[in-house]
């Protein structure tokens, strides 16, 4: 299930990721002697409640408080009370134009609260990155209510996850990632957070679905729970019955901001490989391909020889990139990596980027109707660049034909800075409603790119090559799209008279 973004609500404040070597379920992060995690597992049934648990689990959640001066805010950090940006960041994660600010004194500093738990008995902490994204000064609250400054020891936007550092002269109690793989749907799980400021806050539920894709970023793997968290439970950890981490508190679903029974965390299994990396030099080491992709549904699945949920398709490939190298080229249908079976997009980006770069690799490509193998010598991922929105122009609109799109000639500069070839690309202009265009999902400011196997380059060679398919009595034509940079394929689905 796909979540609407401006219903998909940040649990707040901070900003930090992690990624890389796998943290077995267990494994201490922090001294080779140090103390071993907190242990509490506990007998029974829990039938008269958790006190004995959350007593345990308790002096390893912290607060984490994250300060932001007003001028000079650096990149990432909440936008300015007021602005567009602001109004937009209270659509995106509260469902409303304006919501409540951070702590903040007029012309003074603004603080932002959230939440973290402790990893490693010499001071390892992990956040959201959304928690302390900008902060000039972070600190963490402990349960006996000390203060410790810490430190930012490494941050992954991609996953929303940060590691901190704080100094310690004594053992700090810790706790455990446990193996998300062995989490199923209906298990308990407590969250242990700061909403609101609260410290200390326990919530119980279970675990509601497992693997949920929120759109935020290309490794989405939630747990999605219903044990209520709010704002401020950000970073915050979900615990097994064990006492174990299953999962880092991140975000809810909520068309009003309050919390309604709908809350996401991102799965330790992920969350520990972040973590690791982060905690071995302060950044991430991901295995990087080069191509754009998308998942193969029902519309999709004929034109390309395979069934739905079966293999993802290529969209793109990057110039100078390992999947150019490699000769792999859009509408390839990639259904294995090392001889393990793809099933999503997300699948797909979570395996690559698990690899080491310089690795080689071998695909399995469906290629045409015909089964290839292809060995590529993976890459490591770039770090995230904005891409810049298209400018289409005023130009004169042709009309294609049955499909209710209005197309325009794609500029030179506008194709630059899509990262198009010379003379392929045309503008959708405008998509008329209820039509066959728009029920594809096709938008205004789209560019096409190919329609079937033939590239176009003005609205002309585009409705020509739509004539063409229609004329061979196929039911749907199939198109390259470029959107903000980003390529996939969509079908227009249309009645052949």
């Amino acid at each position: 299930m796909r979540l609407a973004t401006q219903h998909v609500r940040a649990a707040l404040l901070g900003t930090t990721l992690v990624g890389g070597v796998a943290l077995l379920a267990g494994t201490q992060v922090g001294w080779a002697d140090a103390p071993a995690p907190i242990d509490a597992q506990q007998a029974g049934d829990y039938s008269e409640g958790y006190a004995e648990l959350v007593k345990a689990l308790t002096p390893a959640v912290v607060a984490v408080r994250a300060e932001t001066s007003r001028n000079g805010a650096a990149e990432g950090s909440m936008p300015e009370p007021g602005t567009p940006d602001m109004r937009e960041f209270f659509e995106r994660y509260f469902g409303t134009p304006e919501g409540p600010m951070p702590q903040e004194r007029p012309g003074g500093p603004r603080v932002g609260l959230g939440s973290g738990f402790i990893i490693s008995a010499d001071g390892l902490i992990v956040t959201n990155a959304h928690v302390i994204g900008g902060a000039d000064e972070v600190e963490v609250v402990l349960e006996d209510d000390r203060s410790l400054p810490a430190t930012v020891r490494g941050v992954d936007p991609l996953t929303d996850l940060a590691l901190l550092d704080v100094d310690t002269d004594e053992p700090l109690p810790f706790v455990s990632f446990a193996d998300s793989e062995d989490v199923e749907v209906g298990d308990k799980v407590l969250a242990i957070g700061n909403p609101f400021g609260l410290g200390g806050t326990v919530t119980s539920g279970i675990v509601s679905a497992l693997g949920r894709n929120l759109g935020s970023g290309p490794y989405d793997d939630f747990l999605q729970i219903d044990a209520p968290i709010n704002r401020g439970n950000s970073g915050g950890p979900t615990f097994n019955l064990d006492g174990e981490v299953v999962g880092v508190n991140t975000a809810i679903y909520s068309p009003t901001g309050g919390n309604v029974g709908i809350g996401f965390a991102i799965a330790s299994n992920l969350a520990g490989e972040v973590i690791a990396d982060l905690r071995d030099d302060g950044t991430l080491s991901r295995g990087w391909l080069g191509v754009g992709i998308q998942n193969v549904d029902e519309t999709l699945a004929g034109h390309f020889g395979v069934e739905a949920g079966e293999g993802v398709l290529v969209t793109s490939v990057q110039p100078e990139s390992p999947a150019e190298a490699a000769e792999l080229r859009p509408g390839d249908v990639i259904t294995s990596v090392d001889g393990e079976a793809v099933s999503s997009a997300g699948m797909l980006s979570r395996m690559v980027a698990s690899l080491e770069p310089g690795r080689e690799t071998s695909f399995g490509i469906l290629r045409d109707g015909e089964t290839e193998t292809a060995a590529v010598t993976l890459g490591e991922r770039p770090q995230p660049q904005e891409l810049a929105a298209a400018d289409p122009g005023a130009e004169e609109d042709t009309e294609a034909p049955r499909l209710g799109l209005t197309l325009a000639p794609l500029d030179e500069a506008t194709r630059a800075r899509l990262g198009l070839a010379e003379d392929v690309g045309v503008m959708i202009a405008g998509v008329e409603p209820n039509s066959p265009a728009a029920e594809a999902g096709l938008r205004r400011d789209d560019v096409i790119v190919r329609i079937g196997e033939t590239s176009v380059g003005d609205p002309e060679e585009a409705s020509e090559a739509v004539r063409e398919q229609l004329a061979d009595a196929a039911d749907g034509v199939l198109m390259l799209l470029n959107r903000g940079g980003a390529q996939r394929f969509a079908v227009v689905t249309v009645e052949v008279s």
